[in-house]
């Protein structure tokens, strides 16, 4: 973390910084803010203070005057501490008040109104190729993921078999979210295999023997923990009937792989080609929220089986991407990314494989994932015929 710069921009004004777990929220603030005050609610002694009176956080302000910046760090531990710093804002607004959370549940169900627009909204993700440099590994990437918790690691597979056994504990258990942790466990397996595919509820919820609305709660928590999203699917101006289900993704390769299981009946192909898809997003979704393109993704797929796994709608760009893993490019790989280009004209398509060649073939970009992701910047517009070099 020392050695590794990373692209997230740390604004003027007051933020929240949400992100997972162990992506390294904080690290990053104290390098980035090392004047800051820092407020630790994972601290029992000092979230148990300012549970007790939130007030408590008016003396702290006024007894630092010397200092301008606070953060308080995974604030969904004390959610009435934001009506005190609105109010501090309010009083003192050349003062800056940075808020982490690795958690939406709490502040929600509390409902608060997140500063009412006083606090910018700001996510932290995994390490992106291009912030690894020359240290980044397409394989690597794929076997453990970008959290920088786990590649800080010598046991790298020690801390995947734990992140998400930590998770159920501090977040799940701890604040009562789930009745049957046992449901839980298996829920969290049957639904690894959704990782990069539709999400079919009531498939998951035979699988784990739970209602529908039990497995609607359990995929909630997840995206409320930011361990996992939900990618839509694209409509816009639809000349071709399309499937209304939403992709499922988990926020790492790594995580995924940690707890999808493995055995004769599953090929390795299947799970790497979801570790490959899922990784891409990850990137797309960092590449996004730092460049403030303020694009969508989604994903594309009809009803007689086209798909492509991923498109990004913006002011200024339709761009369509598939994703394959696989050393050679087909004829039948770019079926999908054409049929797009043919109903939307104005997009352009890339194809990312495992090969080494660039080319452009039927209008299609065909580029080496790993080439890909290692130019992947924020700021940056997503490829043309002369984007990588």
């Amino acid at each position: 973390m020392q050695k590794t710069k990373r692209l997230l921009l740390c604004p003027t004004r007051s933020f929240f910084l949400f992100g997972p777990r162990g992506t390294g929220k904080s690290t990053w603030l104290r390098m980035q803010i090392p004047e800051a005050y820092f407020v630790d609610l994972l601290s029992p002694e000092i979230c148990h203070r300012f549970t007790a009176s939130p007030d408590r956080l008016h003396e702290l302000v006024t007894g630092n005057a010397d200092r301008r910046t606070f953060v308080l760090d995974e604030i969904q531990r004390v959610p009435s501490l934001l009506s005190v710093v609105h109010q501090l804002i309010e009083a003192k607004p050349e003062l800056r008040f940075i808020l982490t959370g690795s958690s939406s549940r709490k502040l929600k169900r509390a409902g608060v109104d997140l500063l009412a627009g006083r606090a910018l909204m700001t996510t932290c993700h995994p390490f992106m190729a291009v912030e690894q440099g020359d240290a980044f590994s397409l394989e690597d990437a794929l076997n453990f993921g970008l959290v920088p918790l786990v590649l800080a690691d010598k046991d790298r597979e020690a801390v995947l078999r734990t992140y998400l056994a930590l998770y159920v504990r501090e977040e799940v258990q701890m604040e009562g979210l789930v009745r049957n942790m046992e449901s839980f466990a298996r829920f969290l397996e049957a639904i690894s295999f959704s990782h990069a595919s539709l999400l079919s509820v009531a498939e998951v919820a035979r699988e784990c023997a739970v209602s529908r609305t039990t497995v609607e709660g359990y995929v909630s928590i997840l995206e409320d923990l930011l361990i996992a999203v939900r990618l839509p699917s694209f409509s816009k101006r639809a000349k071709r009937k399309l499937i209304g289900h939403d992709k499922f993704y988990f926020f790492d390769a790594g995580v995924y792989r940690s707890i999808r299981p493995k055995g004769p009946l599953d090929r390795p192909t299947e799970i790497d080609g979801a570790a490959l898809e899922g990784l891409v997003f990850q990137h797309l979704r960092a590449w996004n929220d730092y460049s403030g393109q303020h694009s969508t993704l989604y994903f594309w797929r009809t009803r007689a089986g086209l798909e492509v796994d991923f498109v990004v709608y913006g002011e200024k760009e339709l761009v369509a991407i598939e994703v394959k893993n696989a050393a050679k490019v087909s004829s039948h790989d770019l079926q999908s990314l054409k049929a797009f280009i043919k109903d939307y004209p104005e997009s352009r398509a890339v194809l990312l494989y495992r090969g080494q060649e660039q080319f452009l073939r039927d209008g299609v970009l065909c580029v080496p994932c790993e080439r890909f992701l290692k130019a992947l910047r924020p700021g940056h517009s997503l490829p043309d015929q002369t984007w990588v070099r």
